[in-house]
């Protein structure tokens, strides 16, 4: 049957089949980011467009195609499309630099839904799901190195280990300019071969020119002068401890001399890392430094260093067999009017004692509520009838392997939480 309404475009249900995978990797997220000191932060959904508009940049594709904005009188609000403004207007908002020490900076991370209104395609919806940290406070590189050995540990316990980290620098304001003016001249007799996006970045930000996707013009671009020519010497000194820290950690990286993001906000360090399985459009995250945000947003001169990670297209390379283990400890198998009555009893004082545990509402044939057990993915069948309950001993089932022992009500939790 047609259903009489549907999800919009480019917007998905996450059905119950599928989200033991979801929360094995958020329950990863938390467990590996906390050991590292990282506390979770959760930001509205809904922001002020010139957030955005500001942090972003006014002449990004995010902004100028990709945002759901709303408009009340004079006011202008947009779904976040990113999650780092947000994070750093939290922080100037609320004076969380007032807590920053020297050499202890306020790290935070957050999981939750973004939205930009672009073509759907593959692990890319309009509505999609990050993982991101930010690291606030500190320029040292040693919070470069380390969010990327976190990243590592988060990867290695995720099971997703054809990877590879591309990393780069995009300067800072010393020796950026410097940069811009060497690559205008070399775009300059160019720019009429490319496409209608890099004629338009060409007046509006050279340098996002070289964040082009089309085939035709990365070939031309590829020629281009880089960054990493005009580095300045502290830039290119925070590049060299920065690759001598992932060096000393045993991390693999590719310097990548044409590596930009396509935001406007960072400056020196910028990764990315690539999977396998994606086609052309595989980076999985990205992220680098942006020591110039928190005061363009009104806050002090605060650096930070953040990464975000796109969950549908993690997901997607993250092993099938990784997170499956269903919601389900055990199925009382209810034989009987009688060993139904005793169920409800049984299950309730089991469910008060830590045990995931389902029972029929009614009474079933045993043939459906094996089945149902099967399709939950349950560890254990219980049965409970008449004779379980007199000799106040069940039988319990394990479902993958099939053995069965006879266990009392005393050893049931210990034997199933």
């Amino acid at each position: 049957m047609k259903p009489r309404y549907q999800a919009p475009r480019g917007v998905r249900d996450i059905l119950p089949d599928e989200i033991d995978r979801w929360q094995f990797v958020e329950r990863t997220c938390r467990a590996v980011f906390e050991r590292y000191g990282f506390r979770e932060i959760r930001t509205p959904i809904l922001e002020a467009t010139e957030l955005f508009e500001r942090s972003v940049g006014a002449s990004t594709d995010i902004v100028r195609k990709e945002m759901y904005t709303i408009e009340r009188g004079d006011e202008s609000f947009s779904l976040r499309p990113e999650n780092t403004a947000p994070v750093v207007r939290a922080f100037v908002e609320h004076a969380l630099y007032r807590g920053v020490a020297a050499g202890y900076p306020e790290k935070v991370y957050y999981i939750g839904p973004m939205f930009r209104y672009e073509r759907p395609q593959k692990g890319r919806q309009r509505q999609f799901h990050q993982i991101g940290v930010e690291v606030l406070g500190t320029v040292e590189p040693m919070a470069d190195g380390e969010i990327l050995e976190m990243l590592w540990a988060f990867l290695d316990e995720l099971g997703v280990t054809d990877r590879e980290l591309l990393l780069g620098s995009v300067g800072d304001d010393a020796c950026r300019p410097g940069y811009r003016k060497r690559l205008v001249d070399w775009l300059e007799p160019r720019v009429d071969s490319l496409c209608e996006d890099c004629r338009r970045r060409f007046h509006e930000n050279p340098l996002r020119v070289l964040d082009c996707k089309v085939d035709a013009d990365r070939r031309i671009l590829a020629e281009a002068p880089t960054m990493l020519e005009s580095l300045c010497a502290d830039c290119s000194d925070h590049l060299g401890a920065v690759r001598g820290l992932l060096d000393r950690f045993g991390i693999e990286y590719r310097l990548d001399p044409r590596l930009v993001r396509g935001l406007d906000y960072y400056q020196r360090t910028v990764f990315e890392v690539l999977a396998s399985g994606l086609g052309a459009q595989n980076a999985i995250l990205g992220g680098g430094r942006y020591d110039g945000l928190v005061e363009s947003l009104g806050g002090p001169s605060v650096p930070g260093i953040g990464f975000a990670i796109g969950m549908e297209r993690l997901l997607s390379v993250v092993p099938p067999d990784r997170g499956r283990k269903g919601t389900t400890d055990v199925v009382a198998i209810t034989l009987g009017k009688e060993g139904w009555e005793g169920a409800v009893e049984l299950v309730r004082r089991l469910r008060r004692k830590g045990v995931r545990a389902v029972m029929p509402l009614r009474e079933r044939p045993m043939g459906a509520q094996l089945k149902r057990a099967d399709r939950l993915g349950a560890r254990f069948a219980l049965f409970v009838g008449a004779d379980e309950l007199a000799a106040g001993r069940f039988g319990l089932k394990d479902l993958s392997s099939g053995e069965q022992e006879s266990v009392d009500e005393a050893s049931l939790a210990e034997r199933l939480v």
